[in-house]
């Protein structure tokens, strides 16, 4: 099938969990480690109680290695996670801002000289949110303060300990997604170190479960699938497992950069290429002015070559109707145009229809590749699908949730069927 290289873009912005990134990311590639030696003792000791996630005690050791080679890009990776998940156990307002501050030039210093990793941009990321901390997980008091505990735990490397915190807080609030996900990320972190074979298997599957709960508490928040994705990828080597909770991930958060994380490191541990069918739309329609659209065709799009193009008209056609017409029927409550999704769909089936009745008269000879691919869309169901994942822009991602809720499937369906296809 032929693909184009995905471009992620996020439109929308959601709020960042706090605390607990996912251990996959700390083994993301990254580039040379700079001149310091990799058999040095004290950088060794200062990796093993970061992979630990003992970062209380890896902060200092990491910040010693960094003044004596201030390149090194793998070491600031590390240093500047391990300070952003300290900074979110500090009670102090003042001290743990200025930590995060530290963090975030930290990471800006490794991804300049190279790092593009996902741990250093999905970190930065958070950095760029609100202070995680000034948002209670919970109402209730108890179940906050339980998972409070959890997080200073944590950030200690006292694993056990923070479990037992999470699962109490859990128990208090049985809503309260962060501690069903926080608790499932302690197993995954002890099966990531295990060494036995069936051990790690188990812990994996325990991890899963409990991230099976924070999926059934919000269906619509990325994280949970992607961590048990994970699970099922490293722990249990269960490969279409895995595609389907990182599918599930995308389409709770398609706008979302790190919803795409795990599809993207599952389609390079098995050498599938990701993408969308490619569709290139010869037609450009610009935004509405004085309640007129102009419409801009490819004249390459109107050549007699009797492969379909000529269909591509009615998709500026189409949109034009409704900038000038009928979006103001359409959607009453709105001001003002908008490119919804529902104009962009109509468009692009507007096309295919008129491609399916040329083909039926006979006057199409060879059909173009592109069209073909949108007539198979249209015959699927899955127009809107494509547009929203492949095509969205701001005003299109508006009617994301609302079709979400009415055709989760499809949005699966395409993901499986065409972006994460197996090649």
């Amino acid at each position: 099938m032929p693909v184009k290289t995905l471009a992620f873009i996020p439109y929308l912005k959601f709020p960042v969990c706090v605390l607990v990134m996912l251990t996959l990311l700390q083994g993301a590639s990254l580039p040379a480690r700079g001149h310091q030696r990799v058999d040095d003792p004290e950088r060794a000791r200062a990796l093993k109680l970061y992979e630990s996630s003992n970062y209380v005690e890896a902060v200092p050791l990491l910040e010693k290695i960094v003044v004596a080679n201030p390149n090194d890009v793998f070491i600031l990776s590390r240093l500047g996670f391990a300070l952003y998940a300290t900074a979110t156990a500090m009670k102090d307002n003042v001290a743990r801002k200025v930590v995060l501050e530290r963090a975030r030039q930290i990471l800006i210093k490794s991804n300049e000289l190279g790092d593009d990793s996902n741990l250093t941009r999905v970190t930065l990321d958070a950095l760029a949110s609100a202070d995680p901390t000034d948002t209670p997980f919970s109402n209730l008091r108890e179940a906050e303060k339980a998972i409070r505990e959890g997080e200073e735990a944590f950030v200690r490397g006292e694993l056990d300990k923070a479990l037992a915190a999470y699962e109490r807080a859990l128990r208090i609030d049985p809503r309260l997604y962060e501690a069903a996900l926080y608790a499932g990320d302690m197993y995954f972190k002890k099966g990531h170190a295990a060494t036995e074979a069936r051990e790690k298997y188990e812990l994996m599957e325990k991890a899963g479960r409990w991230f099976a709960r924070a999926v059934e508490i919000n269906p619509n928040r990325e994280t949970g699938y992607r961590y048990w994705g994970d699970a099922l990828m490293m722990g249990q080597s269960k490969r279409e497992e895995s595609r389907q909770k990182f599918v599930g991930a995308i389409v709770a958060e398609p706008y979302n950069r790190r919803a795409w994380v795990g599809l993207t490191q599952w389609a390079n541990q098995y050498g599938v290429t990701l993408g969308h069918p490619r569709i290139d739309v010869p037609t450009n329609v610009s935004p509405l002015k004085d309640n007129k659209m102009t419409i801009t065709i490819d004249p390459k799009s109107l050549s007699d070559k009797a492969d379909g193009s000529s269909a591509w008209m009615f998709y500026g056609i189409t949109r034009a109707t409704w900038g000038t017409e009928k979006f103001a029927k359409e959607f009453p409550n709105e001001k003002s145009y908008r490119h919804s999704l529902r104009e962009e769909a109509e468009a692009l089936s507007n096309v295919a229809g008129l491609v399916k009745d040329q083909l039926k008269e006979g006057k199409i000879r060879q059909l173009d590749p592109m069209l073909d691919r949108l007539v198979m869309l249209h015959d699927k169901g899955l127009i809107e699908a494509y547009v929203l994942f492949a095509r969205a822009n701001p005003d299109i991602a508006m009617d994301y949730p609302a079709y979400r809720k009415a055709n989760r499937d499809k949005l699966r369906r395409y993901l499986l069927e065409y972006v994460s296809a197996n090649q």
